[in-house]
């Protein structure tokens, strides 16, 4: 408890700060915090991580993640009629900007400034974690936006903006020496007092760059298959190791904070569970569903009695916040998390699944990653029954009613036929559906990668929006079709017209919600 203060208030002091120099005008009061106070066990650097490492799903969630990503990859569900009910959820974005700010203002600002600390004083190690973290914010950046300001961060007058395929170049670089430093430097101790993720363990650290490449291989896979492969590799191949179990999972820790979703769902009232959750939970009789959601009466689900959770369609008709108010709530028992998931075992096998059937050189079959996936996703949420649950060849996802509306309104037809069971006769297509499905189910909580999944992929068949009111203004989205990214924030088009320029030029169409990014090719998987 009492290091958790002094990161707090470290923490606390350098945000404040405007630049390290501000330190000096401080009072040199033994009462007071000093440069040299401040360096002892590395604390001028370390301070500004746990607030960097924060800002990865802290701060501005709801706007960030559960009324973007969350909602078009169909994770949660909104009750909520936001702005006359036409927002975000319903392609008429009105949040674009937290996710941008986010990673400029918490994560690249202060990671920049303890790069330059740390190059003055010689932490080369401090120097490469920043780097990672960030790495880590860009590459999920990018997926809401496409072309991004990151070889150029910090130049002076208008910035431009990487290109995407520049962009995953300049990320694999900068992983390249990251992992260069770590593994020569594998028993240094320097972030114990700072890392409440791995507890300054480097080598699990270097497990997690090599799975963050993976992760970046598998996103790019159709738009660049030779590099995809060759990246894929170099991580699978590297003595440092992937996180294949779940002691080595890349945990977030929530630093005091409530689980966001619960405070969300339940003081607030603004998210439930989504009908493609209910739809493939239920048709898969997933026990998952248990530690996910909460239980609903019997009256909301005359459907399906025996699995009590309903769910709202994403960009739903909404008449009042109350109708859906009674649908499922996240599960009770994350009031009680201390911590949240960014990458883990599950989407490690289950990338590695996908890269087999691609070609690339694996640890294990394809079948036996994806089982193993499922196994982690089990066993990281507590839930029983994985042996009969990958046994299961016959049940699919459920039609979708929308209980407490009459005729067909916000109603689907699950367009999903895969069933669980690994099928080795089946087609790579087919197998691709079965894991790209179980990862999406797996990465409930964390929903930046799912929606590019499904993005690249097309797979779950997710169902489409009932209520879409995307514009010409913004980006028109077809009855059909779905969300394809955020337009860039409108102040860097004032702020930086050259640069905001160079990014609608890398991105190689409008800057419009209806623009696909790099890694979403809109052609074949295989």
């Amino acid at each position: 408890m009492k290091k958790n203060i002094i990161y707090i208030l470290l923490a606390g002091l350098v945000s404040f700060s405007s630049c390290t120099d501000d330190f000096a005008e401080l009072n040199t009061s033994p009462n007071q915090i000093t440069d040299v106070s401040l360096e002892q066990n590395f604390n001028h650097i370390g301070a500004y991580f746990p607030t960097m490492l924060d800002a990865f799903l802290g701060g501005r969630h709801q706007t960030t993640y559960n009324l973007a990503a969350d909602s078009w990859v169909r994770h949660f569900g909104c009750p909520t009629p936001f702005v006359a009910g036409v927002n975000n959820t319903t392609y008429a974005p009105v949040w674009i900007n937290q996710l941008w700010d986010k990673t400029y203002n918490s994560i690249m600002a202060p990671s920049s400034q303890v790069i330059k600390i740390a190059e003055e004083t010689g932490y080369d190690m401090f120097v490469q974690w920043a780097k990672l973290i960030q790495v880590i914010g860009i590459s999920r950046c990018t997926t809401y936006y496409g072309p991004l300001i990151y070889s150029n961060y910090g130049a002076t007058g208008d910035v431009a903006y990487d290109s995407e395929e520049t962009l995953y170049n300049n990320l694999f670089s900068d992983l390249d020496q990251i992992l260069s430093v770590f593994s020569a430097n594998t028993d240094y101790s320097g972030f114990s007092d700072f890392d409440a993720t791995y507890k300054g363990s480097v080598p699990h650290w270097i497990k997690f760059v090599n799975s963050l490449r993976l992760q970046l291989a598998i996103r790019i896979s159709n738009a660049n298959p030779a590099l995809a492969k060759t990246q894929a590799e170099k991580a699978i191949n590297d003595a440092g190791g992937l996180i294949t179990t779940n002691a080595d999972n890349m945990i977030l820790s929530l630093y005091g904070n409530i689980f966001h979703e619960y405070t969300i769902s339940y003081p607030w009232g603004d998210t439930r569970m989504s009908a493609s959750m209910e739809s493939i939970l239920g048709g898969y009789d997933d026990p998952r569903a248990d530690k996910y959601w909460a239980p609903v009466g019997d009256a909301l689900v005359p459907d399906h009695p025996d699995f009590p959770y309903k769910g709202i369609r994403n960009g739903a008709f909404l008449a009042s916040k109350d109708l859906h108010l009674p649908y499922s709530k996240l599960n009770i028992s994350f009031k009680d998390a201390t911590s949240r998931k960014l990458l883990d075992a599950a989407e490690v096998h289950l990338m590695l699944a996908e890269g087999n059937l691609r070609g690339w050189s694996t640890p294990l079959s394809a079948k036996a990653h994806y089982e193993e996936g499922v196994k982690a996703s089990f066993a990281f949420w507590g839930a029983g029954g994985v042996d009969a649950y990958l046994a299961n060849n016959t049940g699919v996802p459920l039609d979708y009613d929308d209980i407490v509306e009459t005729g067909a309104v916000n109603d689907f037809t699950t367009r999903i036929t895969a069933t669980v069971a690994w099928d080795e006769t089946a087609t790579n297509e087919e197998k691709l559906e079965k894991i790209i499905t179980q990862k999406w189910i797996a990465g409930f909580t964390n929903s930046v990668e799912p929606w590019a999944d499904f993005r690249r992929t097309g797979y779950p068949k997710l169902p489409t929006n009932y209520k879409n009111d995307s514009n010409a203004t913004l980006g028109t989205i077809a009855a059909d079709d779905f969300m394809k990214r955020l337009p860039f924030p409108s102040k860097e088009q004032t702020n930086n017209a050259s640069g905001y320029a160079s990014g609608v030029s890398a991105l190689g169409g409008e800057d419009k919600i209806s623009t696909s990014l790099y890694f979403d090719t809109g052609g074949p998987n295989f």
